[in-house]
């Protein structure tokens, strides 16, 4: 199962709580995590429900947004770019 960790350098937020990404290798369903002072917050698509993958690229580094087919979507700040476009390509 192939694990992405945005990086600390990217963003206030990933400083001391990094986002992070799992793609299942079988089902290809992806589990998004967001660190907090107690605990995550923790969000799942289905691989059958992945309506779009979006790149944002910056200077150094990109952020993930992989939206549902029932309008929800989960924006993952800070990957480095090769990082970013292995999940579009995993997920594409």
């Amino acid at each position: 199962m192939p694990v992405y960790v945005a990086s600390r350098w990217s963003a206030n937020d990933n400083a001391v709580f990094p986002d992070r990404l799992e793609i299942d290798d079988v089902t290809g369903d992806v589990t998004y995590y967001k660190g907090t002072l107690v605990g995550y917050r923790k969000s799942f698509i289905a691989r059958a429900n992945v309506a779009s993958v979006r790149i944002l690229s910056g200077l150094l580094f990109a952020d993930l947004i992989i939206e549902s087919t029932g309008g929800g979507y989960v924006r993952a700040n800070g990957f480095r770019k090769k990082d970013a476009r292995d999940v579009m390509n995993l997920l594409s």
